[in-house]
């Protein structure tokens, strides 16, 4: 999939513009706190109310990245990037509006990125003639970024400097030294393009899963960790890609294989509360029973956010067709 990024000098991308001059097509940075009180979902939507829309509306068909404030505690800043499908009024609430995400393209950091570090400010276009943080831009929860800053953003997001290494046989040692780098820059004469590709995205989405579970198993609750000193526990997928679930934290789980692959069929599932549920197909239940945390629950993440979401484990239950 790739990010188009608009030709111009630093800085151009994105550029905000006042009347009725219409703004280019560029990147953008989306607040995003999971305690808001807008109906965000940013695998799916962010709603913002009319004085952000043109600004939002600048960034349609294009990429931006969600930024955690600073004021949060324990705030991941720079965490996802997504892809702006198109804007609408949102049917629910008056004067607010909805920026629809482009199915399959959210995408969790696998490292997020401070706001700052000891080189200062990611965001350069933060700054201003004097060099320091402009305040009054550093509030908007929807501003314009340039194609420098977003790059800087997205090579340090996806940089995976401390790999998780998935379990023997799903991709040999040597196809792992010979692949690609987290993301790909192709240069054209009008165009610079980002791909991401499903062995990236699911590498990520492993990464940021096993972080999420500490590389513990959330069914048995083991943490086994192999003689390479990596952990021998698959990130699934609780709604599959191959029915647009997307690559979000909170639509996977850290599973060990014999427990991966009765999830897969769904032998065991989770309730809305995360109980952990034995399906009455199961021919051995007592063995399954074995196998699970004594207290019959799931072991979570700390984050609230990075929790099985109830709409990704009624699609489990449903569409795996488990009957408990």
């Amino acid at each position: 999939m790739p990010v188009r990024i608009r030709p111009g000098a630093p800085g151009a991308v994105g550029c905000w513009f006042s009347g009725d001059q219409a703004p280019f097509m560029g990147h953008g940075v989306f607040i995003h706190r999971s305690d808001s009180i807008y109906d965000d979902s940013p695998a799916e939507r962010y709603q913002f109310p009319l004085q952000y829309l043109r600004r939002v509306e600048a960034c349609v068909g294009d990429w931006i990245v969600y930024l955690e404030p600073r004021k949060v505690r324990g705030t991941r800043g720079y965490f996802a990037m997504a892809k702006v499908e198109r804007v609408v009024p949102d049917p629910t609430a008056t004067g607010m509006y909805l920026a629809l995400i482009e199915p399959q393209s959210y995408l969790d950091f696998a490292n997020p990125v401070p706001f700052s570090d000891a080189s200062g400010v990611v965001e350069r276009g933060l700054l201003n003639e004097l060099g320091r943080v402009s305040q009054g831009r550093a509030i908007w929860a929807v501003r314009p970024l340039s194609a420098d800053d977003f790059n800087r953003i997205v090579a340090r997001g996806l940089n995976e400097s401390e790999p998780l290494l998935p379990r023997t046989g799903e991709f040999s040692p040597s196809s792992l030294r010979d692949e690609q780098p987290p993301f790909e820059l192709e240069q054209s004469r009008d165009r610079a393009s980002i791909t991401l590709t499903r062995a990236i995205r699911d590498r990520v989405f492993r990464q940021v899963v096993l972080r999420a579970y500490d590389e513990r198993c959330a069914i048995s609750g083991l943490k086994l960790i192999n003689g390479m000193g990596r952990a021998e526990v698959a990130a699934a997928h609780i709604r599959p890609v191959e029915a647009n679930g997307p690559d979000i934290v909170s639509n996977g789980i850290a599973l060990s294989g014999t427990v991966h692959w009765m999830f897969d069929r769904g032998l065991i599932s989770l309730s809305d509360d995360l109980r952990i549920l034995i399906s009455r197909k199961a021919n051995d239940p007592d063995s399954i029973r074995a196998l699970i945390n004594k207290d019959g629950c799931a072991r979570l993440p700390r984050r609230p956010s990075e929790r099985p979401h109830p709409a990704f484990l009624k699609w489990h239950r449903e569409n795996f067709d488990f009957k408990p």
